[in-house]
């Protein structure tokens, strides 16, 4: 238990008063004692209990037998010995392990059980008893107080509120502060938080405890599972770290805190306080900027500009003074102020923070240039898919260009388009409007309107345009693009103006449902989380049209408005607590089933994050006739609990997955496990390993995406060889849809694996041969298309994650793969998964924002263990080449003696006594090659071979440093360390190796070789030969 019992010597001890025992019948059996108890004689009775305490461990299964009578005894209020009769119970129904009797008794056994007392008096066999009890009395007591906290009434034996405080005074006397400190947060006390904080030393000590506070409320394995009260800890703990000595501080943590509360002012004045220190501090100050920026949390970045751009002056009813309860990554912060006044210009440095943290901004710039500058994208592949793939069957033309866009997703390069642009051509209507949207998965992110509208500019709505279905696609493209990243500060607004551009896009389109479709779907990426009324209202106005197609999208549209805002008790919650009962009554009124399935997940994107506050919702939803109403429940129990791993979630949605009457709600149900559990993945695979061999192929296919979800890139780790493992023997199931999803969720899994990984090289062989296998189904060559998409999206420099590298959950990945989940209705959704891509970069960034070229990190691994994949080689032609002709030897004998009949015939001419010289003889190999160089040419083809070999002997290095820029994958940061000797160092040494890292210069009057961050203009990996000089030529007369 991470919350119980300290076992330090002398933590916990029994009280044992009475003298040492008698023997017993021998030293055979305690029958002789138990006959005592028989007696009238209280004395008697109060002997026989004396000497059966102290040997119950070795007579327990005697004694059972007259527990009822002792049990009776410590019952009887006029019994001087009950409390020892008690404990005697108790340490029977200890060994029978009936615990709660046990815990019952031992309570009332007085200072039989001591557990403050010292250990060095007692057995090992007491000290179990003990320990085990006081255990089972912290569990009984924090179930209590959650239920108490939950609003049931319940009574709490004094007693064991007793025995918990005595471990408390044990562990502050020992020093134990985490040991209470998971009591505190598991028993919800936030007055022990605070005085566990309090008394805890300053220094190290307290900053330890402070790390483990926060990694207990948001970490990977959560203690405190109620949401209100983890943002009262939060709170609690962003004040105790204020409160600390600047060399104590922690700026980092502190405004983490904050940005789970939502309280975006606290944050911008810490960061105002960085700013105005030394440059180390003004240096972590962008440092956390990029973090937040990472994180993609909209809303709390608008606020936290507002805040920076006004001066951060404070203002009355802050959202500290309000609910704190914002779900988290979406999470509204509350609006900044207006200043009294236009506010001056910011400061440099408060400028350089705004450049991070914009949309518009630094951020953008990075990511662009690293995707841009390091893309391994394979258009050989990419090609040989195409080829292969019938021009005729329009759904398998849809997923490859599908896999395009997720093979150069953040590239912003064109060229494979430029060169096929015929073979793009042919798609028409909706797969034409798919196509044009694929290319926001390319160009995301961009950081102004303007650069969206530069590559998207010849598919945007234009006057008198006769193509509504690129529009529109071209819309969709710029939500995409901008998607949680459309927002700027309200000074920045008129710069950056796409949501504007988007809902003027929206006005114009009428009744086209092309436009339409794009325009809802891509305001509600833009706005995501904003909660805008008067986009609602636009959207709403959309809905109310009733069309099927327009209608759906702008349900859509409104669920990410709407997102992480549903079931909120704080000042936003007047028009938008109406909003979800007035969509559920749409949902029940409109005939058309898009609507009503947009309409379900809409209320589900709408109570992201919000964990019990969405459990009216969740049961209103579960209990509704229509099964797609309860599809959407299903997700709304997914997105409510988003990587929570709540017991109470995971239980209901596996109840659904096997009870429902609708296949849609069961797979939906599976599904949505790995979103529970995407931060504990460890536990998914067994949890699905039953249900991957179900007779329902639709819950065989929720779990397949399931385990890709929750393991996405964690290929090496035990967890995902077993959920391999498992999606294995999926990937010849008899059932098409549910071979394509194992294909998807295996390639999800085997993100970024080099070719040295077992299972990498067998699986591209696999969905290779998929793919041209002339009688294989659609569905399983479109799963089969996807994954060589997903195997190597970005260039190969991206991965699938859910969480930013501080460990907040990432709003906008979380929806990009629940979109991506709907193409099994509309295919169009397949671009939403590159909402979920995340670079896995490291870069080194000085003071001015230039990248080092000397600054580098250490990887303790051989550099084959995370290396690219080998590109796709052209086949070259096998040219004709002469073959030296083979001299037979009868041949050569022939030619022999007639050059010898030759030669005796011209020295008979000549003289008689001319000495004819003889020829010599023949060489009588079987076989002779002729040419000079035979010889010569073997020799050499040797020498190379033995080189060769040579060389492939030569060890592979066991470490290799990594230069700036450089990929870091997931599973590769835990290989990769600071070398802090060098003249560039991280200015958080603490932080992990990866993703954007401010760095100090300690040789700051030496010359700097830097390289800057450049944004592609274009197409520059083309790679087009230069035009030639001008020159005169003139044709031969």
């Amino acid at each position: 238990r991470n919350s119980g019992l300290p076992r330090q010597p002398g933590s916990m001890a029994t009280s044992l008063l009475p003298p040492a025992p008698l023997p017993v019948d021998g030293g055979s059996s305690a029958q002789g004692l138990l006959a005592l108890l028989e007696e009238e004689n209280p004395a008697l009775k109060g002997h026989a209990l004396q000497q059966l305490y102290h040997v119950v461990d070795q007579y327990w299964a005697e004694v059972a037998n007259e527990v009822p009578l002792i049990e009776e005894l410590s019952e009887d209020p006029t019994f001087e010995h009950r409390h020892l009769a008690a404990a005697v119970a108790s340490r029977c129904f200890f060994h029978l392990e009936e615990y709660n009797d046990a815990l019952r008794l031992a309570l009332g056994a007085g200072r039989y059980f001591d557990v403050a007392a010292s250990s060095s008096s007692r057995t090992a066999a007491e000290n179990q008893f003990v320990d085990t009890l006081v255990a089972k009395c912290i569990d009984e007591y924090t179930a209590l107080r959650g239920r108490e906290a939950e609003g049931e009434e319940v009574e709490i034996d004094p007693r064991m509120v007793g025995i918990v405080e005595r471990v408390f005074d044990r562990c502050f006397a020992d020093g134990a502060w985490t040991h209470a400190m998971g009591i505190a947060l598991e028993a919800r006390l936030m007055d022990k938080v605070r005085e566990i904080l309090d008394r805890a030393a300053a220094g190290p000590e307290k900053r330890a405890l402070l790390a483990y506070a926060l990694e207990s409320c948001v970490g990977s394995h959560q203690v405190v599972g109620s949401r209100d009260f983890r943002l009262r800890v939060l709170r609690g703990l962003a004040e105790v770290h204020a409160s600390l000595p600047p060399e104590d501080r922690d700026y980092a943590a502190e405004i983490l805190c904050l940005q789970h509360v939502a309280d975006s002012q606290a944050a911008a004045e810490a960061l105002q306080r960085l700013l105005e220190g030394p440059e180390t501090a003004e240096l972590l100050a962008y440092q956390i900027a990029f973090d937040i920026a990472e994180s993609e949390d909209q809303p709390f970045i608008l606020g936290l500009l507002g805040h920076l751009e006004a001066g951060t002056a404070p203002a009355e009813g802050d959202a500290a003074a309000a609910d704190p309860a914002p779900a988290e990554g979406t999470a509204a912060a509350a609006d900044p102020a207006p200043a009294a006044s236009a506010p001056a210009s910011p400061s440099p440095k408060v400028a350089k923070l705004l450049r991070v943290l914009r949309a518009s901004g630094f951020t953008v710039d990075v990511q662009v240039n690293f995707l841009h500058g390091q893309s391994k994208a394979d258009s050989l592949l990419l090609a040989s898919l195409k080829d292969a793939v019938d021009a005729r069957n329009s759904t398998l033309h849809q997923a490859t260009v599908a896999a395009h866009g997720f093979m150069y997703a953040g590239c912003a390069s064109k060229s494979f388009v430029a060169q096929h642009m015929d073979w793009f051509g042919r798609a028409a209507n909706w797969a034409k409007f798919s196509a044009t949207a694929s290319l926001g998965v390319i160009y995301r992110p961009k950081g102004t309107l303007q650069q969206s509208k530069d590559v998207l500019e010849e598919y945007l709505p234009t006057p008198g345009s006769t193509s509504p279905s690129s529009e529109g696609g071209a819309l969709l493209a710029l939500g995409i693009i901008h998607a949680a990243k459309a927002g700027d500060s309200k000074a920045a607004a008129a710069e950056n103006a796409v949501v504007p551009f988007i809902l003027d896009a929206l006005n114009a389109a009428g009744p086209n449902e092309h436009l339409q479709h794009g325009a809802c779907i891509a305001l509600g990426l833009a706005a995501m989380g904003t909660a805008d009324p008067s986009i609602f209202n636009q959207l709403k106005n959309v809905l109310f049209n009733d069309t099927a197609i327009g209608g759906e999208a702008a349900a859509y549209g409104i669920g990410l408005l709407l997102l992480g805002r549903g079931g909120s008790s704080g000042a936003d919650d007047g028009w938008v607590g109406s909003a979800l009962p007035e969509l559920l009554a749409y949902a029940h009124d409109t005939q058309h089933e898009k609507i009503i399935r947009a309409l379900s997940l809409a209320m589900a994107l709408a109570s992201y994050g919000r964990e019990e506050g969405a459990d009216s919702l969740i049961e209103t939803l579960s209990r509704d006739r229509d099964a797609i109403v309860r599809y959407g429940a299903m997700y709304t129990i997914g997105l409510a609990y988003v990587g929570t791993g709540a017991n109470a979630a995971v239980r209901r949605l596996l109840h659904v997955a096997v009870s429902d009457v609708s296949d849609d709600v069961r797979r939906a149900a599976v599904m949505n496990l790995g979103f529970v559990l995407f931060r504990q993945p460890d536990r998914l695979p067994p949890l699905v390993a039953l249900l991957t061999e179900s007779y329902n192929p639709h819950v065989r296919y929720g779990a397949a995406v399931a385990l890709g979800i929750a393991l996405a890139g964690s290929a090496n780790s035990d967890a995902g060889t077993a959920s391999l493992k498992l999606l294995e023997h999926m990937h010849d199931d008899a059932v098409d849809f549910v071979r394509q999803g194992s294909l998807v969720a295996s390639a999800m899994i085997l993100i970024q694996q080099p070719d040295v990984h077992p299972a990498v090289k067998p699986f591209r062989e696999k969905i290779s041969g998929l793919v041209r296998e002339k009688h294989m189904s659609t569905m399983t060559k479109m799963g089969a298309i996807i994954a060589h998409g997903v195997l190597d999206a970005g260039g190969r420099n991206v991965t699938i994650s859910l969480s930013s590298r501080a460990g907040f959950t990432k709003a906008s990945a979380v929806v990009g793969l629940v979109l991506w989940t709907q193409h099994w209705y509309w295919y169009p959704m397949q671009h939403m998964l590159g909402l979920a891509f995340s670079p896995t970069a490291l870069v080194g960034l000085n003071k001015d924002f230039n990248m080092p070229n000397s600054f580098s990190a250490v990887c303790a691994a051989k550099p084959s263990l995370f290396a690219y994949p080998k590109m796709t080689e052209t086949k070259k032609e096998d040219k004709k080449e002469r073959v030296a002709t083979v001299t037979l030897s009868t041949t050569a004998r022939a030619k022999a003696r007639e050059l010898r009949k030759e030669k005796s015939t011209l020295a008979s001419e000549r003289s008689e006594d001319a000495k004819a010289d003889k020829p010599s003889e023949a060489k009588t190999s079987d076989m002779e090659v002729e040419g000079e160089d035979a010889g010569a040419g073997e020799a050499g083809e040797a020498a190379d071979a033995e080189a060769k070999a040579a060389k492939k002997k030569e060890p592979e290095p066991s470490s290799f440093r990594l230069a700036n820029p450089s990929r870091v994958t997931p599973e590769q940061v835990k290989f990769v360390s600071w070398d802090l000797q060098q003249r560039y160092v991280p200015v958080n040494p603490r932080s992990k190796p990866s993703g954007l890292v401010m760095l100090v210069d300690r040789e700051p009057e030496e010359p700097e070789e830097v390289s800057q961050v450049k944004v592609p203009s274009g197409d520059e990996d083309e790679n087009e030969a230069e035009p030639p000089e001008p020159f005169e030529w003139s044709p031969p007369v």
